[in-house]
């Protein structure tokens, strides 16, 4: 058989394997079952049709009066009920599906528990909060909120090294990783074989044979295109300890909700990697189908580490014995001005951490806000905070991507530019390619890096994390990373939204009615 035929029956198998375990086969399945119950009705039961439609429509009236009285964002409530008064089967057999959470209760029980376990483990700096209170009252309270909700307390004592690309990230990655000792843990949303990967995994081979402790926890989405589902006990062989965060299985689990998004890597407990640079060549702009592929991260050395470390224990530690994480939290003091906040967000309670904070630095900003997002899938809360801080005076640039990888997300953002243009918020895209960073700085006094998009999936559906930093000397390096980004972009106007293709407008005004569940 030819290479390239070879090729292609792999491609089709994981296209194959991917449809029967997405969120798209599941849809696909339940409006079959609508198709083929609106058949059954007409053709089997001709004569009780009054019955069947009034049936359907109590239907939708019970399943409308749940879902205006149940918590739950509002523009998910809007996309719910669009659904259900079209397609009543087909739409309340998915909620019932989504509500269920077949394979998250445990799951949901297992997470809170380690986590109000993990604040016992874990303190921020000494006086800290009391230095915050009488520096800067707003991020004081920002910092009382998150240490309120669950481990993630304030620290000094930490460097932070804002890294402008992926062949940064990795230059100094393989650096650190060279310098490992006692253990490293790798938590990535996307592991691909090739070079990047490639070069990490030949440290960690050797350094297991040296005596360090390695560990690596990836999304199971990966399996799908990227590693095979044998990966992890491919890598036990080599002595690294493998796991797969949710390896999905057909139609049986909501899990295709709940993705590890995250990314993050700990060695020692001195030095912790974050961002939005996952480890997968097109993040070093090797074979990047999207142009110049532009993102970000950030090395943190000191205190701050140890919360990174707590982070990856407790994702671990979902589906293994507890353990007792005290020998891994020793971190050292580092010079370094300011104040840093490690964060996690999880979908398991009631905390949108992540939407929060960005909602909370905008409300504050006095003089600027300056984002770096791929996706702009915005709820009503955050379109308002943005405009809001617009119309107050403040300077909000976005850069979003100018080669999208997704063009239904692109189409749905682009229905977001007219209201946001018109209050004054300004809009750019990077013309080489695709923006990933996720990156937040205001003021010139704080700023977040980390893996929390402006969409739902990132603010509503997965597990993810980021860097909260105020008065660090990086926050510097980041605007200026901004200001050289900005310089490649085309600004968005009035004109050229006009311009946009008809194809575009109608795919975003369509996505827009499940922009939720997307």
């Amino acid at each position: 058989m030819s290479l390239k035929k070879d090729n292609f029956i792999k491609h089709s198998k994981r296209g194959l394997k991917g449809l029967v375990f997405s969120r798209l086969g599941i849809i696909l399945l339940l409006f079959l079952l609508q198709i083929v119950f609106l058949f059954f009705s007409f053709y089997v039961f001709e004569g009780f049709l009054p019955q069947i439609w009034g049936g359907n429509a109590l239907l939708v009236v019970i399943a409308v009066f749940y879902i205006i009285n149940c918590q739950m964002n509002p523009s998910a409530k809007i996309t719910w009920l669009v659904l259900i008064m079209a397609l009543p089967v087909f739409g309340c057999l998915l909620f019932g599906y989504t509500r269920s959470e077949i394979g998250h209760r445990a799951l949901r029980e297992r997470y809170n528990f380690l986590a109000r376990r993990n604040r016992t483990y874990i303190t921020g700096s000494d006086g800290t909060q009391e230095t915050l209170e009488k520096r800067d009252k707003g991020i004081y309270r920002l910092s009382t909120y998150l240490a309120s909700r669950g481990a993630n307390p304030a620290f000094e004592n930490t460097e932070t090294v804002y890294l402008s690309s992926g062949e940064a990230k990795l230059e100094l990655l393989l650096q650190e990783l060279e310098k490992a000792e006692r253990f490293i843990f790798l938590e990535y949303f996307i592991i691909a074989e090739g070079e990047m990967w490639g070069q990490v995994l030949e440290i960690l081979k050797r350094k297991v044979k040296e005596g360090v402790e390695v560990r690596v926890l990836y999304d199971g989405t990966c399996e799908f295109t990227k590693l095979p589902h044998s990966y992890p006990t491919a890598l036990r062989k080599m002595g690294i300890k493998c796991k797969m965060f949710s390896p999905i299985t057909p139609f049986l689990s909501t899990h295709y909700n709940y993705r590890d998004h995250r990314k993050i890597l700990v060695i020692d407990g001195k030095v912790a990697f974050n961002g939005g640079i996952n480890l997968a060549d097109e993040y070093i702009n090797v074979g990047s189908r999207f142009g110049h592929w532009k993102d970000s991260a950030l090395m943190l050395r000191g205190e701050a580490v140890k919360s990174f470390t707590l982070m990856f224990l407790h994702m671990w530690e979902l589906d293994a014995k507890a353990e007792d994480y005290t020998s891994y939290l020793i971190s050292e003091k580092r010079e370094g001005e300011g104040f840093v906040i490690p964060y996690s967000d999880c979908p398991v309670d009631n905390d949108k951490i992540g939407h929060r904070v960005y909602m909370d630095i905008l409300n504050r900003a006095a003089s600027y806000v300056h984002i770096m997002t791929p996706y702009l899938i915005l709820d009503p809360e955050m379109e308002t905070a943005l405009k809001f801080a617009a119309e107050r005076g403040v300077e909000v640039n976005i850069i979003l991507p100018g080669i999208p990888d997704k063009k239904g997300a692109w189409s749905l953002a682009k229905t977001h530019y007219k209201s946001l243009l018109l209050s004054g918020v300004n809009i750019y895209e990077y013309t080489p390619g695709f923006i990933h960073s996720k990156v937040f700085i205001s003021d010139s006094r704080e700023g977040v890096v980390g893996t929390i998009n402006l969409d739902y999936r990132s603010l509503y559906h997965h597990f993810e994390c980021a860097t909260y930093m105020a008065y660090t000397p990086c926050l510097r390096e980041m605007e200026e990373d901004f200001s050289a980004t900005l310089e490649k972009c085309r600004r968005v106007t009035l004109s050229t939204i006009k311009k946009e293709r008809l194809i575009v407008k109608i795919r975003g005004r369509i996505l827009k009615i499940i922009a939720p569940l997307m």
